[in-house]
């Protein structure tokens, strides 16, 4: 064969061979779904300089820092939040069913004070708290089922334009129905990740944390600094990574309706 049309022959395959990979391209893969879902987490007990706080102010998602009023580091602690983007709560020392009331610290509600000395409390409690976007509730499971007494501090949220996330440390609390009558915006507490301060229970629930995640459109923690404080933080941060897959970390006033 003449050599001008040896190298006819070569060219064409090799133009064809190119035609063919570029006609068999690999598809570009299907778009990830957008992420709609999400999560809130509270950090409870902030004020008194508590094991766990640095690590706390380290974790690498936003969360929302609920402050004790009247104590040590209250204020330090508030602004050490806010500057670093978080929002701040008021967190509230209410009585419980049990317990002593000298645990509650300095400025507590209880269901034997005074209409005007609640108020009072209440409002002196958010004045010490700066950044202050909302209130939760410090124990409470007396308080937050006693209708007058809850009545008065969501006046009192309402009239500063707070949000109140109730802690739901009773299943018989009259929060969400007093707020809305009152047209207090109002959130709750899904899980408590340190109800108990093992490690291994802390890890527990941060599994119940995922599965909660997986199967409601929102999704709100609370963990506390104090006795459990480090192993809270560490096991929040660990579950990042997954829990970022389905769903989107967000401050307490971004679920707020």
């Amino acid at each position: 064969m003449h050599i001008a049309a040896k190298w006819l022959i070569a060219s064409t395959v090799v133009l064809i061979s190119l035609g063919s990979g570029i006609s068999q391209a690999e598809p570009t893969p299907e778009e990830a779904p957008a992420i709609t879902k999400k999560i809130a987490i509270v950090i409870d007990d902030f004020g008194n300089d508590m094991r766990g706080t640095e690590e706390m102010m380290a974790l690498t998602i936003p969360f929302t820092a609920a402050v004790m009023p009247f104590l040590p580091t209250t204020r330090r602690d508030a602004e050490w939040a806010h500057k670093l983007g978080h929002d701040v709560l008021v967190h509230m020392p209410m009585e419980p069913v049990r317990g002593k009331k000298s645990w509650l610290g300095p400025g507590a509600i209880t269901t034997d004070l005074s209409d005007e000395e609640i108020r009072t409390r209440v409002q002196a409690a958010i004045n010490d708290v700066p950044f202050a976007i909302g209130m939760n509730n410090h124990m409470g499971s007396k308080v937050t089922a006693d209708p007058r007494v809850m009545r008065i501090i969501l006046e009192v949220c309402k009239k500063n334009n707070l949000i109140y996330l109730d802690s739901k440390t009773t299943h018989k609390s009259v929060v969400q129905s007093l707020a809305k009558e009152l047209g207090v915006r109002t959130l709750e507490n899904h899980i408590f990740m340190d109800d108990q301060y093992t490690r291994a229970h802390i890890l527990k629930q941060a599994r119940k944390v995922e599965a909660h995640v997986k199967d409601n459109e929102t999704t709100v923690v609370i963990g506390h600094v104090g006795t459990p404080g480090k192993y809270t933080a560490a096991a929040i941060q660990q579950s990042v990574p997954a829990l970022k897959q389905i769903a989107e970390f967000v401050k307490i006033s971004q679920l707020a309706p």
